[in-house]
Parts: C-alpha cells; sequence; structure tokens
C-alpha cells in the first residue's frame, strides 16, 4: 500500500470514528434533554393502554454511565430508549395494547405507584429509601404489585439492597430463582438462567425472588446483570443478538406476569 493510499485509509477511520463518537453525544444530549422534559412536565403516559411501564425515582442510588453529567442518580439509567424499545416488541411479539409511549415516572413515595401492576427499578446497589418509601413500597406489595429489579452487580450491592428490603418485610428475605419457575414460561420458554451479561460484572448473572405470604412472586430481581441496557441498545450494534433478544423475552414474561398474577 502506497503512502498515499495509507493516508486516505487513516483519514476515513478518523472520520468515521468522528461520526460516531458525534452520534454518540448527539444521542446522550437528547437523553438528557428529553429526561429532563419528563421530570419537569411530570411526563404523562397515553391513556386506554392495557400496561404501562413505571420507572421508579427513589433516595439514593449510584451514578453511572453519563449519570453524573446527568446530574442524576442510577434510577435513570437506560431511559427512556429501554422502556420504548421493550414495549414496542412487547406490542408487536404479544398483541398488549401498549405503544412505546406507554411508561410514566413515579416516585416511590407517591400514591401514583398504586396505579401500576408492574415498577422497575434500577441500580438499587446504594439505595436508600426514606420511612414513607419503606412504607409505601410494603403497601404496593401487600396490593398485589411486582416489581423488576435491575442493573446492579457485586455482593456488597446485593447486601446492601437485602438490608433495605428487611425494613420493607423484616420476615422475609430473597431466593435464588430456578429455571422452572412461572415467570420464565409466562409467554417465552426460558430453558436456562445462565446467560451473558451486557458488560462485566462482579460475578455471572443470578436471578432471586421476594414473595408474599400466599407464594406469590412480587419482585424479580436481575443481579449481576443490566437486561435494561440490552434493550436500550437494541437497535445499535452494541451487544451479541443472542444475549439482547433474550433480554427482550425476560422483559416480555415479567410484563405479563405482573399482569395475570
Amino acid at each position: 500500500m502506497s503512502r498515499k493510499q495509507v493516508f486516505i485509509a487513516v483519514a476515513v477511520t478518523i472520520i468515521a470514528v468522528f461520526f460516531v463518537a458525534r452520534g454518540t453525544a448527539q444521542r446522550q444530549f437528547l437523553e438528557i434533554q428529553r429526561l429532563w422534559h419528563d421530570l419537569e412536565t411530570n411526563r404523562r403516559p397515553p391513556e386506554g393502554t392495557e400496561f404501562i411501564f413505571a420507572r421508579i425515582r427513589f433516595t439514593g442510588g449510584a451514578r453511572g454511565r453519563i449519570g453524573g453529567f446527568r446530574g442524576l442518580e442510577g434510577w435513570a439509567h437506560d431511559y427512556p430508549e429501554a422502556e420504548e424499545h421493550i414495549l414496542q416488541v412487547a406490542n408487536e411479539a404479544t398483541g398488549m395494547n401498549v405503544t412505546k409511549e406507554s411508561y410514566v415516572i413515579v416516585n416511590l413515595d407517591s400514591e401514583e405507584i398504586f396505579k401500576y401492576p408492574f415498577i422497575y427499578f434500577s441500580e438499587v446497589g446504594e439505595m436508600n429509601m426514606t420511612e414513607r418509601e419503606v412504607a409505601n413500597l410494603r403497601e404496593y406489595f401487600n396490593r398485589g404489585g411486582f416489581a423488576m429489579v435491575d442493573d446492579f452487580d457485586g455482593q456488597y450491592g446485593l447486601d446492601w439492597f437485602a438490608g433495605q428490603m428487611r425494613m420493607v418485610f423484616p420476615d422475609r428475605s430473597f431466593v435464588e430463582l430456578t429455571a422452572d419457575h412461572p415467570t420464565f414460561h409466562t409467554f417465552y420458554e426460558i430453558p436456562t438462567l445462565e446467560v451473558s451479561a451486557p458488560y462485566g460484572q462482579e460475578g455471572p448473572p443470578k436471578f432471586y425472588g421476594y414473595f408474599d405470604p400466599r407464594g406469590r412472586l412480587c419482585m424479580i430481581i436481575n443481579h449481576n446483570n443490566d437486561i435494561g441496557d440490552f434493550w436500550e441498545w437494541i437497535d445499535q450494534p452494541m451487544y451479541p443478538l443472542e444475549p439482547s433478544t433474550e433480554a427482550l423475552r425476560f422483559g416480555i414474561n415479567y410484563f405479563l406476569y405482573s399482569m395475570t398474577h
């Protein structure tokens, strides 16, 4: 290859990297704009849909990917692309009456949470619930609500979250789930829980659950995993296709489980 050809190849590579970086920066800027707009306007989901994805804003929490730039805690990670992508797939795959706009942000200490049978927590490894939040979450579960906990890893984070949940249910603890639990067969058949996380974690992904006195699963915990990150980037070549589509299957099963149990 001549020096001229080398120069052209290097120049093309630099230009490509520039556009990719600029595209990523533009996307992050739009994420920040939309998040702040939704928070400021108390975003409401569309009416008439049979399912709403309710993301929970809680006290405490770690900062992560561009979280510090947003000035927000980890409860907002992957918002709103994760919601929009999984909801669109849920509509197309199951026929559920939802749109990609069928999501909302809800404060954990708000009466609003009782409107939604499904709530989503992100980055709970440094959660620090207030007394009002603890009481609200306990009442939510007692009324039959279902929670998905995602995007945290490590033994410290798991132990910390377990301590938070002991304030909610002092007489209960989480148990590790196996692949034969009904939630993994609600719509899609998920034969194994030996799955891949989207990026490096402090151990293999594990699935834990909290059960109510009747034996109903009221919370599923995706530990050492970030299923929402797979959802967020499903439209980009960020992660391999197989674990990405499997993450969508988990999400849809969780949705339908929350609606039918």
